[in-house]
C-alpha cells in the first residue's frame, strides 16, 4: 500500500455498521483483517469457534500477541478448554462486543470462519432457549458413545433433516443438543430457530482461493503447527487434566495429536489425519459461504486484495452503510 486513508468518521453507534470478513480456513482472512483494521480505525470480533478458549494457540492458528496488540481484538481467550460456549453464548457476546466498538465510534469487523456463528449474528438468528437437561444430556451422551457420532447424526437426520444438514456429523456436542431440544420441546430444533432483521448495516466480504492452492496452504499450516510445538501444547492442555473427550480436545488437530501422545497412533498417521479432516473441514465451510450468495463480495486472495477492500468498505460507509 502506497497511499493512507484518513480515517473514517461517521456515527457509528447511529448508523450500526458491521462488515464481516469470512472464509474458509487458512485462506488468508487474518493478514487481510488486521490491514483493514489498522486503515479504518476498526476493531476485531473473532467469528471462530476454536478461538474462544485459552491455551489452544498454535492448532487453532490463533493471532499471535503481536497481532493482537496492532488491534484490539475481541472474543479471543475468553473461557476454558472444559467450559464450552452454546451458540447462544457466542451471539450474546458478539452483540456486546460489536455495539460497544460502535460506543467507541470505532468499525467492528466481524471475521472468521464459523459459519453458525456468523449467520447467527447476521441474520438475526433467534435461538432455542431450552434449559439444558443434565439427565437427558447424560443419557442423550451415552447412547452417542454406544453407537458413534455419525449414527446418533443420522437418527437426527431422519427426524430433523434441516438441523441436521447444518451440524457437522463429527460435532456430537451440537448433535446432543438439537437432539435435546426436539425432546424437551416436541418441536423441531430447526423450527425454533427463527430470524429477525438484523439492527446492523452488514456488508460481507469474501476471502477465496482455487481449492488446490488453499488445500497446499492446508497442508504447509499444519506442518508449521508441528514445528511451532504444537505437540507440547496439546501435552500441556492434558497435563492440565482436560480430557481427551472434551469437544475441544477431540476437534481438527487436538484430536489427533492427543492421539499421538496417548500412543493410539504416528506422528506421520496423525499429520495425515489432520490434513483429511481439514481439507473435509474447508469443503463443509463452503456450504456456508456459497460463491453465488448475492450478499457477500468475494475477493481473491491471490490478488492481494486488501487495499480494494479498504476501499470499497470506505465507499460502502460514506454511502451511508
Amino acid at each position: 500500500m502506497t497511499a493512507k486513508i484518513d480515517p473514517v468518521t461517521i456515527d457509528f453507534e447511529h448508523s450500526r455498521p458491521l462488515v464481516v470478513i469470512l472464509g474458509p480456513t487458512a485462506v488468508g482472512k487474518t493478514e487481510i483483517a488486521l490491514q483493514v483494521a489498522l486503515e479504518l480505525n476498526a476493531e476485531i470480533v473473532s467469528a471462530d469457534s476454536r478461538l474462544l478458549y485459552t491455551g489452544m494457540d498454535i492448532g487453532t492458528a490463533k493471532p499471535t500477541p503481536a497481532q493482537q496488540a496492532l488491534v484490539p481484538h475481541h472474543l479471543i481467550d475468553v473461557t476454558y478448554p472444559d467450559d464450552i460456549w452454546s451458540l447462544a453464548q457466542y451471539q450474546s457476546a458478539a452483540i456486546r462486543a460489536i455495539d460497544a466498538i460502535h460506543r467507541r465510534q470505532r468499525l467492528p469487523l466481524l471475521v472468521g470462519g464459523t459459519g453458525q456463528y456468523i449467520h447467527a449474528v447476521t441474520q438475526g438468528w433467534q435461538i432455542p432457549q431450552a434449559e439444558p437437561d443434565i439427565p437427558l444430556r447424560q443419557a442423550l451422551e451415552q447412547w452417542a458413545a454406544q453407537i458413534g457420532p455419525v449414527e446418533l447424526h443420522q437418527r437426527l437426520s431422519s427426524v430433523d433433516p434441516q438441523a441436521a444438514a447444518s451440524i457437522d456429523p463429527a460435532n456430537v456436542r451440537r448433535t446432543i443438543r438439537a437432539l435435546e431440544v426436539i425432546f424437551l420441546t416436541g418441536r423441531l430444533f430447526s423450527a425454533q430457530r427463527n430470524r429477525q432483521p438484523s439492527s446492523y448495516h452488514i456488508l460481507q466480504i469474501g476471502i477465496a482461493r482455487p481449492r488446490p492452492i488453499l488445500y497446499q496452504r492446508v497442508d504447509a499450516r499444519i506442518l508449521q503447527m508441528i514445528e511451532a510445538g504444537f505437540a507440547a501444547e496439546v501435552r500441556s492442555l492434558l497435563d492440565q487434566g482436560y480430557a481427551p473427550s472434551l469437544p475441544t480436545l477431540s476437534a481438527i488437530g487436538y484430536g489427533e495429536m492427543a492421539a499421538y501422545l496417548q500412543g493410539k497412533i504416528s506422528l506421520a498417521e496423525a499429520i495425515e489425519l489432520m490434513k483429511r479432516r481439514t481439507r473435509v473441514f474447508v469443503r463443509r465451510q463452503a456450504n456456508w459461504f456459497k460463491p453465488g450468495d448475492p450478499a457477500i463480495h468475494w475477493y481473491s486472495a491471490e490478488d492481494n486484495p486488501a487495499w480494494n477492500i479498504i476501499l470499497a468498505i470506505r465507499s460502502w460507509i460514506n454511502s451511508g452503510a
